[in-house]
């Protein structure tokens, strides 16, 4: 298969390098002190789960999203551009230390960034 046929979820070495990246990302993201206090009740084992089938679904892998809507997820929490943006950051050191080359990385960040407004609450108001 080449790589206009390919995935970018299979590219970048499929479900055991999302379960990887996922798992050295939240390692990153909880150690950051503006992006603890969001997940200090979280389950990570579930954070985990949701991540990797939000990752491989975004990423066009075989695996589906079952969670909640994100902007029901993250409703009311306080996220706001800066802290997605330090999320964003931390995803891309993630990226790059897997071998990730630069293309597929600006993918991922394109794919995960359409859903800032969701998380951040950020839809626009009329006016």
């Amino acid at each position: 298969m080449d790589d206009k046929t390919q995935t970018l979820f299979e590219k970048i070495g499929g479900e055991q390098t999302i379960r990887n990246l996922i798992h050295e990302f939240y390692d990153r993201v909880i150690a950051d002190p503006e992006l603890k206090p969001f997940f200090e009740n979280a389950s990570m084992d579930k954070l985990h789960r949701m991540q990797r089938e939000f990752f491989s679904a975004a990423l066009d892998g075989p695996i589906t999203y079952s969670g909640r809507p994100l902007s029901h997820v993250h409703h009311g929490r306080g996220i706001t551009k800066h802290h997605f943006t330090l999320y964003v950051g931390h995803l891309i050191d993630t990226l790059q230390d897997h071998g990730i080359n630069d293309q597929d990385a600006q993918e991922i960040i394109g794919r995960i960034s359409t859903y800032a407004n969701e998380i951040t609450g950020d839809v626009g108001s009329a006016g």
